[in-house]
């Protein structure tokens, strides 16, 4: 039996259960940069390589290395008689769990078994935000509770992955007009990365202006900052290095929005160990947009991507209108 988790988190406390078989951490964090579709193996392993290397500080070989490591792995699927994959209901799990699905879905099973557990809370955790919070006991009481994943959770998969990777995100808001019941948490955790895009507004996402407003507030410490964060919008799931390359586009623009008062946003990467000790403080320019006096695209420009989507200026990008609840594609 091969169980996939989420994570290292997870992975290890699941590595402390009686639960039989090998436990494997599937470590991407496909919310976060490229995922351009219609990419073969080879060019898809390159341009995620080259998103990680720049995103975390990781030397590009590491990277390839590890990328190939993992897929050389899922490779082995057939080798068990079940597949279990972990996953919860935030986007960051919904987004991976979708590419996984999708990649079971192109592959033939032969007689192994796909099940999945994906949970959005747990008995008796109040505040639950994800498997890594669970005891071994509670983790492994989740075990009896899999399900066969069914030819309905496989399509579905298949249609949001090759949404969330189309160079517009019009496929997303078509397919958030469909069943998406086989999957419970895919409505919500799309919705949520639909905010993502500029605000027609101010030009910046939900996750930028949330964490803006929250340093405008007094959470200035990044170890103050990013569990307020967290409380405010659980759905996007980020982990402290997801949440630091939100912050690190609004300190190291031409305009910055924030100052990073004991860092150098400019560098590009700052140690794991270091970036719970950084603070922040809004700037002039941040007070303006967060007032929608100004706007960050036209402040700043912009060269993001949102999935398979990629944000540039000058010229038109995908924006989202808070009031309409919908996307507009305009200056």
């Amino acid at each position: 039996m091969l169980h996939i988790h989420n994570g290292d988190a997870t992975a290890e406390t699941a590595k402390l259960t009686a639960l039989p078989g090998e436990h494997f951490a599937f470590r991407e964090a496909l919310l976060e940069g490229p995922t351009p579709g219609n990419l073969d193996e080879a060019e898809w392993r390159t341009v995620r390589a080259r998103h990680l290397s720049g995103g975390y500080g990781v030397e590009l070989a590491n990277c390839e290395r590890e990328l190939t490591e993992q897929e050389t792995k899922l490779a082995t699927f057939r080798d068990h008689e079940e597949v279990v994959l972990w996953f919860e209901h935030d986007l960051f799990c919904q987004v991976n769990l979708i590419w996984l699905l999708n990649w079971f879905s192109k592959h033939d099973p032969g007689r192994t078994k796909l099940s999945l557990i994906c949970v959005g809370d747990f008995p008796g955790v109040a505040d639950f935000r994800g498997l890594g919070q669970l005891t071994p006991e509670q983790l492994s009481s989740l075990f009896p509770r899999r399900t066969a994943v069914k030819p309905a959770e496989l399509q579905l998969a298949n249609a949001a992955w090759q949404a969330y990777a189309s160079a517009t995100p019009e496929p997303i808001a078509k397919l958030l007009t469909t069943d998406t019941l086989p999957l419970p948490f895919l409505d919500a955790s799309m919705r949520a990365h639909l905010k993502r895009f500029p605000a027609r507004r101010n030009g910046l996402g939900a996750i930028e202006n949330t964490a803006l407003s929250l340093v405008r507030k007094g959470k200035n410490r990044f170890i103050d900052l990013f569990p307020a964060f967290g409380d405010a919008l659980p759905i996007y799931g980020l982990g402290d290095a997801q949440f630091w390359l939100a912050l690190r586009r609004l300190s190291r623009s031409p305009h910055p929005l924030l100052l990073l008062e004991n860092g150098d946003p400019i560098s590009g990467t700052i140690e794991a160990d270091k970036i719970r000790e950084l603070t922040f403080q809004v700037t002039e320019d941040g007070r303006a947009v967060l007032a929608g006096k100004v706007d960050f695209v036209a402040l700043n420009g912009i060269d993001e991507w949102l999935g398979g989507v990629h944000l540039v200026s000058p010229g038109k990008v995908w924006r989202w209108n808070e009031f309409a609840g919908q996307l507009e594609f305009r200056d």
